[in-house]
């Protein structure tokens, strides 16, 4: 690829010239704390072969990927000594001849970069590499064969100077797949070099020299070896931006899936990512597994592009036959995640609902998570809710989970039991009973959360003036917490919260933050969040909304008392004009 020749003259004078990175490529990320378990539809490894090499008696086990890797890491050492020699001067009777550097740019052929090899004591490590960079790319290009050179001897020299393994001597009846894969093993290397060499400020510098391919698979490799370097991630982000090649359907699915599993958000790389999905996806016919993974991204990240997100739907039901059931699950849960209701509802309710059944997956856990992501979306039919909230399917839960069900798992069950309960309309069946050791669980807030939690309860208690006005962080017993509760009558007065008020006005105060909303293109509280609103709502409460983008506490207290009287105000207005 072009990018590798880029790529060799970059790191070159990373070492010889300590090049600054442009701060434009650094741009601002944000950590997402929601991450459901991702599909394991992605077949993106990296395998390193070990050799053993000795260093005085005892034996060294290195990755042979890696050995370039090592070679270069000598570069940092020689790279002080090679500052300081001075270039090789030319006699003064002999013509002026371009240096190696503008040889290797103006060769044409792999002889005449070859050539640069041979005899030449002032050929050094860098020059190598951008040798071997440029093979690579006219390979990978079919301008030239890996046969017509692997062999060569100028060639194995380079190699060894890199500290490369050297090819082995291949007949003529050597496949093409192995000198693809041959050439794959370089690219690899300078990969390794990107990922092994320098420290993560240093490979940032380096990877606007490499190709958008080598991008992902840079991005992919970080996210197999759960490594979140945040200005490598940042550079990335910006380089694949930036770039105006379009990435193909797998490229976009590996990039999201890099993007979820680091807990790395950035939307200007997504917006890209869902701009090249809409131009792919059309294309493509029958890999249900990029588009169930891309789902999946989608629904960990947040991330919320409702034309996206209405494509992806319809490629679903037009190749609803070769979708496997893990990619429709996907599909119904990152909708209800995201809180998005397709125009094509009817179409997936009759085409898509019915195909998944609890057979279809093989934890009862999954299923319990497939049938709470129906709650969210509205779709969940009578029988979804028998087969979870039975006695039998809550002992069999238990069953999976020896230490006792998680508090995620009893969450989700009391959001399920209290949609069957307020708004399943005649619904019949059973119900989780209130001695279930489902209802003990224990909640609490994030810490970003908590604080603002504890601003706004700071206000309130400071506008109505006494202690049993508000109730906080009251357990709902349908899976959350209700941040502040308290009533008032029809003129905004504030009644004791420990007594029934027959004609008084329940407030449900509900702190919204960052992880309770989806971001993207289009903004909105998240499935669960709406669901949590809904379920109050049915029981009779008035919810007001506090936002982290208008409820600050770094606002003085007089303001933030200020905007929940405003609230108030407009709320129980609202209320006495109905």
């Amino acid at each position: 690829m072009l990018g590798l020749q880029r790529y060799a003259i970059v790191l070159a004078t990373q070492f010889f010239r300590k090049a600054t990175y442009s701060g434009n490529a650094l741009r601002s990320s944000t950590n997402v704390a929601t991450k459901e378990a991702t599909q394991g539809n992605k077949s993106n490894e990296v395998t390193n072969k070990v050799e053993v090499e000795t260093k005085g008696d005892e034996p060294v086990k290195r990755p042979k990927g890696k050995l370039i890797a090592a070679a270069f890491e000598n570069l940092k050492d020689d790279s002080t000594k090679e500052r300081i020699l001075p270039e090789p001067k030319l006699s003064s009777t002999s013509p002026s001849l371009p240096s190696i550097d503008e040889q290797i740019i103006n060769a044409k052929t792999v002889n005449s970069l070859l050539a640069l090899a041979e005899n030449n004591s002032t050929l050094t490590r860098k020059h190598a590499l951008r040798i071997v960079s440029i093979l690579a790319d006219w390979t990978s290009m079919n301008r030239a064969k890996l046969s017509e050179f692997e062999n060569d001897s100028r060639f194995l020299r380079i190699c060894r100077m890199l500290g490369r393994s050297v090819p082995k001597d291949s007949n003529s009846s050597t496949k093409n797949s192995e000198n693809k894969a041959k050439i794959d093993g370089f690219r690899t290397d300078d990969l390794n070099t990107v990922l092994g060499v320098a420290g993560d400020d240093e490979a940032a510098k380096l990877i606007a020299s490499i190709s958008v391919p080598q991008m992902v698979r840079v991005m992919t490799t970080l996210a197999v070896r759960r490594r979140r370097s945040t200005p490598l991630l940042r550079s990335l982000a910006f380089n694949i931006s930036s770039a105006n090649e379009q990435l193909d359907l797998k490229q976009c699915a590996d990039v999201f899936y890099a993007m979820a599993s680091l807990n790395f958000q950035d939307v200007v790389l997504a917006a890209k990512l869902c701009a090249d999905i809409q131009v792919m996806l059309p294309k493509n016919n029958d890999k249900s597994a990029a588009v169930g993974s891309i789902l999946t991204s989608l629904g960990i990240l947040k991330y919320r592009d409702l034309d996206v997100l209405e494509s992806l739907t319809q490629w679903m039901l037009q190749h609803s036959d070769i979708c496997r059931p893990q990619d429709l699950s996907a599909l119904f849960l990152s909708s209800a995640t995201l809180n998005f209701k397709t125009t094509q509802m009817e179409q997936v309710r009759s085409k898509l609902l019915g195909t998944i059944v609890q057979h279809d997956f093989p934890k009862n856990y999954d299923w319990m998570n497939h049938v709470w992501a129906l709650v969210l979306g509205g779709l969940c039919d009578h029988k979804h809710l028998e087969s979870v909230l039975s006695t039998a399917f809550i002992e069999k839960l238990q069953s999976e989970q020896p230490a006792g069900l998680t508090a995620t798992t009893k969450m989700k069950l009391l959001n399920v039991n209290s949609y069957a309960q307020l708004i399943a309309s005649n619904y019949q069946g059973p119900f989780l009973a209130k001695e279930n050791p489902v209802f003990d669980v224990p909640i609490s807030h994030g810490k970003s959360k908590q604080i603002l939690v504890n601003g706004m309860l700071d206000a309130l208690k400071s506008l109505l003036s006494s202690n049993n006005y508000v109730k906080s962080l009251e357990d709902s017993n349908m899976g959350f917490l209700i941040d502040a509760l308290c009533v008032f009558d029809a003129k905004r007065n504030p009644l004791p919260i420990d007594k029934d008020h027959q004609d008084g006005i329940r407030v449900a105060l509900m702190v919204v933050d960052y992880h309770d909303v989806c971001h993207g293109a289009h903004r909105a509280a998240s499935g669960i969040t709406t669901l949590c609103f809904d379920l109050l709502e049915k029981k009779g409460y008035r919810v007001l909304p506090i936002p982290y983008n208008e409820f600050s506490t770094s606002d003085k207290l007089l303001k933030r008392v200020q905007y929940l009287e405003a609230k108030f105000k407009s709320l129980i207005s609202s209320k006495t004009n109905k």
